[in-house]
């Protein structure tokens, strides 16, 4: 090997070193930005919560999972979150969604502070039987990710004034239909923290980036 191949190597040697130390303590020294109302897109925020800039939390929710089991806000108190909207016969974007948070749930399946929830668009439909197929089917590791139906208004409520994951307007009566590809990232305290594209790989790894960082602020 040559005398300049020996330098090159040792530089990249160097550089590959020093990233190793330096990248965490730049993620360590960062911080997400929490999200009120007034910073989101005002096409998600409904017109009578489009100036408020007090802190916002996702409210109080009663729902059902996979197993039939009553899921609320204690379930994920202290949990890092990751919730989004699907529905079990969706032939376009949820299959792409259910892929991206399978692999999520894969790469955190040993880290306790981190879950997932995902909530059906067409809960009639996607009964307890219905979402317990579709997690066997699609090996939802159910202390990390909950499938969850229930009342079709609370569970629409939630997506329009609480996570603001969809722009269509309704009252989640029968003829509603919300449809959204947008991941939600909620901390601790139930504060929203980020939204990405679930059918973007290029999205997900700055998800997980973006959980890493939040990771920090809690290690403070």
């Amino acid at each position: 090997m040559t005398k300049y191949k020996w330098i090159i190597l040792a530089f990249a040697a160097i550089w590959i070193g020093g990233m190793i130390v330096v990248y965490p303590m730049i993620k360590k020294n960062q911080r997400l930005r929490v999200f009120q109302p007034v910073d989101v897109n005002p096409q998600l925020v409904d017109e009578d919560m489009q100036r408020t800039s007090k802190a916002h939390r996702i409210s109080d929710f009663e729902l059902i999972d996979q197993q039939g089991k009553t899921v609320t806000n204690a379930d994920f108190e202290n949990k890092i979150y990751v919730a989004d909207f699907f529905f079990t016969t969706c032939p376009s974007i949820c299959p792409k969604m259910t892929a991206s948070l399978s692999a999520l749930s894969e790469h955190y399946a040993n880290d306790p502070d981190i879950m997932f929830l995902s909530h059906s668009v067409t809960p009639v439909k996607d009964s307890v039987p219905v979402l317990a197929t579709y997690a066997i089917e699609h090996r939802v590791d159910y202390d990390k990710w909950r499938l969850v139906t229930g009342d079709k208004k609370h569970i629409y409520e939630l997506a329009r004034r609480s996570y603001f994951a969809v722009t269509t307007e309704g009252d989640g009566g029968e003829k509603d239909f919300i449809h959204t590809e947008n991941f939600i990232l909620v901390d601790k305290e139930r504060k929203i923290r980020g939204f990405y594209d679930g059918t973007s790989a290029q999205e997900m790894e700055k998800l997980k980036d973006d959980i890493t960082i939040l990771r920090y602020e809690y290690e403070d």
